[in-house]
């Protein structure tokens, strides 16, 4: 489903994105992980046609997103705030979504409703415009507007940083619903080690720019990561020093 070749991006003569070669298939469920500054979030936006690279090619379905348009109606896609219309209350901004896929306003009212809990009395019916609300509530109608489009392709980035437990928890419940039941590829960026393991079956692990491993989720992953990352060093030379001020 998603193929991308020979793919750079630079900044003031810094290579940001260097991705030789990668593959996606239909159906697959892909977590992007690495520290900030790796690149995940240029990466994810020359695959939506939002920067242009210096050079390479992001197909979808075997077209090139850069001049081509059918790719845009089985992709859904929540980066940040920025993608909102925030002078919109979420339900206008919601039957507008609906609108431009063709869906009443019935449906889209049928469709919120099957989302109370992940929105947790929070959202609707509320009064307030879009910038009004905090930026886990914002993240809530992003996400919301996309599974809206009953998408093909859902690539989210970092949707796990500003939403309470809760809502997590909701959030994984949902994306593993769209993936294993429905077969919605999802593309999903995120710090949060424990989460993007738990919700995806592949892990691409990106440093300064290049996607340095390719890993099937297994049992071992999460403490792979997180000795990578430093985690398990930092609690191992914090018991190191517990004990030695024990003696």
């Amino acid at each position: 489903m998603i193929a991308i070749k020979d793919l750079k991006k630079v900044y003031n003569g810094v290579t940001v994105v260097n991705v030789p070669h990668l593959e996606i298939s239909k159906g697959e469920s892909v977590g992007l992980v690495g520290n900030n500054g790796a690149g995940k979030t240029t990466l994810f936006r020359m695959m939506l046609d939002l920067i242009r690279p210096e050079a390479g090619e992001v197909l979808l379905n075997g077209e090139n997103v850069a001049g081509h348009e059918n790719w845009k109606s089985y992709t859904a896609s929540y980066l940040d705030e920025g993608f909102l219309i925030d002078y919109l209350t979420p339900e206008e901004y919601f039957y507008f979504i609906g609108g431009l896929h063709q869906q009443s306003r019935a449906h889209v009212d049928d469709f919120l409703s099957g989302l109370t809990d992940f929105f947790n009395g929070e959202i609707l019916k509320k009064g307030k415009y879009i910038r009004d609300l905090s930026k886990g509530n914002q993240c809530k109608v992003g996400v919301a507007s996309c599974l809206l489009q009953s998408p093909e392709l859902l690539m989210l980035d970092e949707p796990f940083a500003n939403i309470d437990p809760s809502t997590q928890f909701r959030l994984k419940s949902l994306v593993k619903d769209l993936n294993k039941n429905k077969g919605v590829t999802t593309l999903i960026s995120s710090h949060d080690l424990n989460h993007i393991t738990d919700v995806c079956d592949r892990i691409l692990l990106m440093e300064k720019g290049r996607i340095i491993k390719d890993i099937a989720t297994s049992s071992s992953t999460l403490n792979d990561l997180q000795e990578y990352f430093g985690v398990g060093q930092t609690a191992t030379a914090a018991v190191k020093i517990d004990e030695e001020e024990n003696h």
